[in-house]
């Protein structure tokens, strides 16, 4: 009874795994054996451009891209998108695709898992992907889940940028930014300190922040492993106990936070002229924050 049992066994998952075959057969059995082989195919890429205007202050997204983005931002209303795909084979690309939804108001361009069959999934390598966007400075940006540098223009509404695997350097930010989760270095600019809070948290990488001429504000540090140093204008620092930095910019005012941070956090702010400092603080509501002990 046992043997008959076995014997039944057997036949059941040789059927499965010829099934199996035999659905793939169309689609993917030659890859299966190329990849099982290990042919050397080259490189395959594919590319798609889109275009869309957009309205004054969208939202655009960008997620779960394995590879770079780069945006560049100008006064346009339109939106120019260009995708770029590599990988050692044609079946390498079926494992994963770009899609882009798109209404007047909202963006996004994200990474999707593929149609690829089987084998493919289970052996190809996934192929490396780049997107570059032109886009209206007059955005809200949100751009997570990069497993590459992240490079943007100047963006005038709020910015968030989390869990990239790269270095990230933004022109300048003029309204709320968030940005934490960064495996790289870090270089924002920032062109005011409005009430909207500046934060940065879990950041393995140095940090260079770029604050305008005639900026006032405050810098809270804490958990750093690395210093605080500034360049420029009237910057005064307090260091405290256990990684902890109290800085401040000017005469003070709105607030920039920063945690969790494994490097080295560097103020760069030039020396304002008078007429830069009348400026910047007509468009700073300051407020004195107490430092807490």
């Amino acid at each position: 009874m046992w043997k008959r049992l076995i014997i039944v066994t057997l036949l059941v998952i040789i059927a499965a795994v010829a099934g199996i075959v035999r659905s793939h057969k169309g689609a993917g059995l030659s890859d299966f054996k190329d990849l099982v082989s290990h042919k050397a195919t080259g490189q395959t890429r594919d590319e798609k451009r889109e275009s869309y205007e957009l309205a004054p202050g969208a939202r655009v997204e960008v997620f779960n891209i394995n590879g770079s983005v780069n945006i560049e931002t100008s006064d346009s209303k339109t939106a120019d998108i260009y995708i770029e795909r590599v990988g050692p084979s044609a079946e390498s690309l079926d494992r994963r695709r770009i899609d882009i939804q798109y209404d007047s108001s909202t963006l996004k361009i994200f990474g999707s898992q593929g149609s690829a069959g089987f084998w493919t999934r289970l052996f190809a390598s996934n192929p490396t992907e780049r997107v570059t966007l032109k886009l209206p400075r007059q955005i809200a940006l949100l751009a997570k889940g990069i497993n590459g540098p992240v490079v943007a223009g100047d963006v005038e509404g709020s910015l968030e940028v989390r869990g990239v695997n790269g270095r990230v350097q933004v022109g300048s930010a003029n309204g709320s930014a968030d940005l934490r989760g960064i495996n790289g270095n870090v270089v924002l600019a920032l062109k005011q300190l409005n009430l909207d809070a500046v934060s940065l948290s879990g950041i393995n990488g140095n940090i260079e922040l770029r604050l305008a001429a005639g900026v006032n504000g405050y810098l809270d540090v804490k958990g750093i492993n690395g210093q605080l140093v500034a360049e420029g204008a009237s910057v005064t620092i307090e260091k405290g106990k256990r990684g902890r930095y109290w800085a401040q910019i000017g005469s003070g005012g709105n607030s920039i936070t920063a945690k969790g941070i494994n490097g080295n956090i560097r103020l760069k702010i030039p020396v304002a002229t008078p007429a830069a400092t009348a400026e910047a603080e007509t468009k700073t509501a300051l407020v004195t924050l107490p430092k807490e002990q």
